[in-house]
């Protein structure tokens, strides 16, 4: 055993203490606030993910609470800010380490989409869209995306 002290700069000591925290306040009382973050999430330290699956785990677990507050007639899809790139019904999702997070789907004429983004660029707005066909139950990409936190990456 090695009983060399580590020293850290303030600066790592502070990295090391993060903890991956999640709040949110809404001023409708149906909204179901998210404030956990599940261990799949944090079984691996910050320093440990590229900036990439960070993004990646986080956009599922706001798809996936999205998802839990619609009705059976809608599905969620995703609108980008700052771009002409319209709706994409959200249909996969993946990143790329270090940088890169990726939608897969189709867009609101059918077309199939996919969406590469660096990180620094990333930003989502989470839409509810009509089914595609609605005799069928809706689609739930984020119970999927979900179940694939628990595989090791």
């Amino acid at each position: 055993m090695d009983d060399k002290i580590k020293i850290e700069t303030a600066a790592e000591a502070f990295e090391a203490s993060a903890l991956p925290r999640r709040h949110e306040v809404h001023a409708d009382s149906d909204m179901t606030p998210c404030t956990d973050v599940p261990d799949k999430v944090t079984r691996k330290s910050v320093a440990q993910k590229s900036p990439a699956e960070w993004a990646y785990e986080r956009l599922i677990l706001y798809i996936q609470n999205f998802e839990e507050q619609l009705d059976n007639e809608h599905e969620v899809a995703m609108g980008f800010a700052g771009g002409n790139a319209g709706v994409i019904r959200i249909e996969g999702m993946g990143f790329f380490d270090p940088d890169i997070v990726t939608f897969y789907g189709s867009d609101e004429q059918g077309i199939k989409t996919q969406l590469i983004e660096h990180v620094s660029r990333l930003s989502v707005i989470l839409r509810a869209l009509p089914k595609e066909v609605p005799a069928q139950a809706p689609r739930r990409i984020g119970f999927r995306l979900a179940q694939d936190l628990d595989k090791e990456v």
